[in-house]
This record gives structure tokens, C-alpha cells and sequence, in this order.
């Protein structure tokens, strides 16, 4: 594994493939009743891979994934690596112009999509006309367009191990676009051996900077874990999990319902003994636990070790109550983003405890002052979580932002996403959210997700949302926006008090508002510019109903 500069180093296809070799007759996804092996995942991936190559793709080509999670993603993907062309994820959720703005921006030369979306694509072809593949993905939604490829076709179409005529290197990139909370999407370029190593870092046994095939070999002996990505796979919490747990040597059980359903989850999971589940905080958690709380008795879920999260923090009562159900959970909380893996995590068994938001740094992580200094641990000033080692190489095709978020200090280049921390006298990170939603209340700053997770620990509350709205004596008031569970009130005052008993009084909402639906993305994570525009809407109906009385 050689790249291009000389350089040696990890390739996702060629890890994938040695594992196809030791275990071909072992799980290597499943989908219901869809079930591929190793040699069978292996194999079709060759025919992808074979497919784009004769339809002309050329070395680092991009292909955007438009795909809910399904046995063709990982397998795809897998196709593309073998290629030597770059995966792209897709937000299924975009509107037109927004997937007409990312194909553009990461220069695709094909789609692979669902066939439920080929109205849409139809739409697209003429606004993006540098791709010129598209591969439809059947499921059930109506017939093949005459425009595209039948994905069946293409994954059967290879006999023999697909190899490009440039090879594969370590340098050869995945990209991951993430929304951020500002601005048009940008794409996090990984190189595949920064981001095997990143995905390893936490190992007891690391794999070696240079590829060792007997030192790989050695970590496991037989087929790896069951995985099953909850989270999105166009999301970078499903998807790294996603892939890591094939370089495991394991298997992907994917669900088939396209909308988060518990008792599905809770079904596959005992059905197909899945080891591991990826998701995103309480938005996935808390309807799991509600589940089980409601039928404690219905479900065997003891073949479940680990539960991941990353992207948006899941509360302490939330993982105490998972613990009811099964005690021999490990959950791991990690403070990460699409442009810094694993920075920091909290892990939660039955023998340990940990308070919302609490996190233990990894060792290349350092909370750093805006002009570069390290923060001091219990000296109570905040700073931002910075990462340094392997990293991304940048965003695509976007260097002002690339410069704004991987900083040099002193000669050392670090990941600074913008999630704002305090060290504790422990040398625990105290998480207060990204300074971009920060709310300024009377000269005091204020973190939506701090005030998020006292709302949420309230019994009347499902899910809620902080946002500040123009005030005229404090510059802005914090609001809450609230939706409740099923068949209970919201009592404003009750909930002001609740947040005072655990947080600072000037943290504690001006106003709380009541919604239907908070409306989290398939990601869990929140819209706040919506939901702040939410919050106007009915203030200013408030203060026109109190004008008219």
C-alpha cells in the first residue's frame, strides 16, 4: 500500500478485501431478510467498482451516496474504494438547490440513489452536468429510468477482483459534508490512512504507521462484531462506525424502516444479536428507553455491549435508565465532528457514574484560548476543544474556511471545530456547545445545550431547544422552546424553577415556548436559525394578543 508520493500507509478497499480473503463465508451485511457474505460483499463491490471505471470515472473521481441507510451503501462504498474514487454523502433531506449546490461544489461524476428519489434526480441531470452516471437503487418506488443504471446489473457485472490501472493509496480520500451552523455545506476531506489510524487511535493495541498485514492479523482471529448504524449512514457518526467495524472484520445490520422506529431497533437487535448500535444522543436514546420502559419483558437485548453516540450529548438519567434493561452496556459518549474524531468521550457502565457533559480529554486534545494559549486546568476560564495529530486535510475546494478551522500555533497544526470547555481541576472537559449559538444575556454568556439538558431532565419535557431572542434591557433572553410528552401540560413557571435548581439564575429561560415538535434532523441535531425564527413567530403573536386586551 504505496501511495502515489512513495508513501506507505492504511486503504479502507485493501483492508476490506484481506478480510474478504479470511473470512469469506462470515456475515458481512444484513438487511431483513437480504443477508451477504464476505465473498459475497466482496464480490459485488468489484462489479460497482468495475461499472463506474467503464463509464469512464478516472482516479479520485467523487461519487455522492443518495441513500437512506441500506445494504448497498456500505457495499458501494466499498466499490468506490476499490476504484480509487471518493464517496460523497448526501443529506437526504437537501432541497433541490441544495443538492444541486453540493454536486456541483464536490465535483461528482456520478449518484448513486434510491429509486424514490429519481423524480428528483431527473430535475437535477440538467443542473449538474458533470455527472454523468447515475445508478438507481431499487426499492420498490417504481421502474429503472432509462437515464441510469440498475444497481443489481452493475454489482453482478464482476467476476474477479477489480484493481485500477493506478492502483490504491493511502492518500486516497473519503469525504464527509458537513452542514455546520452557518454557510453552504462544506466537505471534510479524510486521506484513508489518517482516518484508519484516527478510527484505531483508541485501541489497546494500535495498528502500526506502516501496514503490517501478520500485526492486523494478530488483533482478531475470527469474524468482528454485529453494528448497527441507528444514526444515518450520510452521517459521519453511522458512517465511521460503519466502516470501522468492517475493518473489525464484522458485520452491518442495517434497518429497513426509513424513519427511526424503537421497537424496529429493539427487534433487529434481538433478532440478529447485534454487539453494537450507533447513534445520536436523546434524540435516538430517549425513544429506546421508553420502549423498553414501557415493556420491560418484550425484548432480549443482551447481546448488546456497546451503544455509541457522537454529535449532539445524551444526559446522564438517559444511560442510567439503559442500565435498568441491560447492566452490561458500555456507553460511549464522544465529543467529536465530521473535522475532529474522538476528542474527547465519557464512558458510562454499571460500575461507573458521569454527569451530563462531562468529558475526559484524549490525549492529543487540548482546550486552547483564542490567541492559542492552553487553558489551565481548574483555573475556570473557557476556551476551545482543540485536536491535534491526524486530521483532515482540509474542506474541499475551500481554503478561508480550512485556515479559520485547522489553526497553526506555535509550529503545530490543530482541529478546532468551536465546541467551547472549561478544564476541570481533574482534567475533565465541561462542555458548553458551540460559540456559534452562544447566547449573550446582560454580559453573561450563555451555551444552549447547558440549559438543553436541564430542561430535557424535567418529566413533562420530550425534547426542547435554547435559542436567544432580541431583548431590549439584557441584549438577548433566553428562550426555551418545549415539546412536551404526551398528555402533559407545560407549566412555565414549574419549568423556569426546575432549570434554577441546577443552573446559575440568569442561565435559566426568559420565556418558554410550547411546539408540537422540536424537528430534529435525521442527525438529531438541531436547526436553531428555524427554531429561533419559531420563537419570534409566537412572541410577536403574544405581544399582539396583550396589545389588543
Amino acid at each position: 500500500m504505496t501511495g502515489s508520493g512513495g508513501t506507505a500507509g492504511w486503504n479502507l478497499a485493501e483492508i476490506w478485501e484481506h478480510n474478504a480473503d479470511r473470512f469469506p463465508d462470515a456475515p458481512a451485511q444484513q438487511q431483513a431478510d437480504r443477508f451477504f457474505t464476505w465473498a459475497e460483499f466482496d464480490r459485488r463491490a468489484d462489479g460497482i467498482a468495475a461499472t463506474l471505471l467503464k463509464a469512464g470515472a478516472q482516479h479520485q473521481d467523487k461519487v455522492a451516496h443518495y441513500l437512506y441507510n441500506c445494504a448497498e451503501y456500505m457495499e458501494s462504498m466499498f466499490g468506490l474504494y476499490k476504484a480509487g474514487l471518493v464517496p460523497v454523502n448526501t443529506n437526504y433531506r437537501y432541497t433541490v438547490d441544495e443538492l444541486a449546490y453540493l454536486w456541483d461544489n464536490c465535483d461528482a461524476v456520478a449518484v448513486v440513489f434510491h429509486g424514490v428519489f429519481a423524480d428528483r434526480c431527473a430535475e437535477l441531470r440538467p443542473r449538474v452536468p458533470k455527472v454523468h452516471t447515475w445508478m438507481w437503487v431499487d426499492d420498490g418506488s417504481g421502474p429503472c429510468p432509462d437515464w441510469a443504471i440498475a444497481y443489481e446489473t452493475a454489482a453482478a457485472s464482476a467476476t474477479n477482483r477489480v484493481i485500477p490501472t493506478w492502483g490504491r493509496s493511502p492518500d486516497d480520500l473519503y469525504i464527509l459534508y458537513t452542514g455546520g451552523t452557518t454557510g453552504m455545506p462544506k466537505g471534510v476531506m479524510w486521506r484513508q490512512d489518517d482516518l484508519v489510524l484516527t478510527l484505531d487511535s483508541a485501541s489497546k493495541n494500535p495498528l502500526p504507521d506502516v501496514p503490517d498485514w501478520d500485526v492486523f492479523d494478530a488483533r482478531f482471529a475470527k469474524p468482528g462484531p454485529r453494528n448497527l448504524p441507528a444514526a444515518p449512514l450520510m452521517h459521519g457518526t453511522g458512517a465511521f462506525n460503519a466502516m470501522w467495524n468492517l475493518v473489525l472484520g464484522g458485520s452491518i445490520v442495517t434497518l429497513t424502516n426509513r424513519h427511526f422506529d424503537p421497537t424496529e431497533l429493539l427487534d433487529t437487535i434481538e433478532a440478529n444479536r447485534v454487539n453494537s448500535i450507533s447513534i445520536v444522543g436523546d434524540a435516538f436514546a430517549k425513544p429506546i428507553l421508553r420502549a423498553l420502559d414501557a415493556e420491560p419483558k418484550r425484548w432480549d437485548i443482551t447481546s448488546l455491549r456497546v451503544i455509541f453516540s457522537s454529535g449532539v450529548i445524551w444526559a446522564a438519567d438517559t444511560k442510567a435508565g439503559l442500565l435498568r434493561h441491560n447492566e452490561r452496556l458500555i456507553m460511549v459518549d464522544s465529543l467529536g465532528s465530521s473535522e475532529a474524531i474522538g476528542m474527547a468521550s465519557s464512558t458510562v457502565t454499571a460500575d461507573s457514574s458521569s454527569t451530563t457533559a462531562t468529558f475526559r480529554a484524549a490525549p492529543s486534545t487540548k482546550v486552547l484560548t483564542e490567541d492559542g494559549r492552553e487553558v489551565v486546568p481548574g483555573s475556570g476560564e473557557r476556551g476551545r476543544v482543540a485536536l491535534r495529530g491526524r486530521m483532515p486535510m482540509g474542506y474541499y475546494k475551500d481554503e478561508a474556511k480550512t485556515a479559520a478551522t485547522f489553526v497553526m500555533h506555535d509550529g503545530v497544526r490543530w482541529s478546532i471545530p468551536g465546541d467551547w470547555a472549561e478544564v476541570e481541576a481533574d482534567g475533565t472537559l465541561k462542555l458548553y456547545g458551540r460559540g456559534s449559538q452562544c447566547i449573550n444575556t446582560g454580559g453573561e454568556k450563555v451555551y444552549p445545550e447547558e440549559v438543553e439538558e436541564a430542561l430535557k431532565l424535567h418529566s413533562s419535557v420530550a425534547d426542547a431547544a435554547v435559542v436567544g431572542v432580541p431583548d431590549d434591557r439584557f441584549g438577548e433572553a433566553i428562550t426555551a422552546l418545549v415539546e412536551p410528552h404526551a398528555g402533559t401540560v407545560i407549566d412555565s413557571a414549574a419549568l423556569i424553577a426546575h432549570v434554577r435548581t441546577t443552573l446559575a439564575a440568569f442561565k435559566a429561560p426568559k420565556h418558554v415556548l410550547v411546539v408540537e415538535t422540536i424537528g430534529r434532523a435525521a442527525n438529531g441535531k438541531l436547526d436553531y436559525k428555524r427554531l429561533r425564527d419559531e420563537a419570534l413567530r409566537q412572541l410577536d403573536v403574544a405581544a399582539g394578543l396583550a396589545n389588543q386586551a
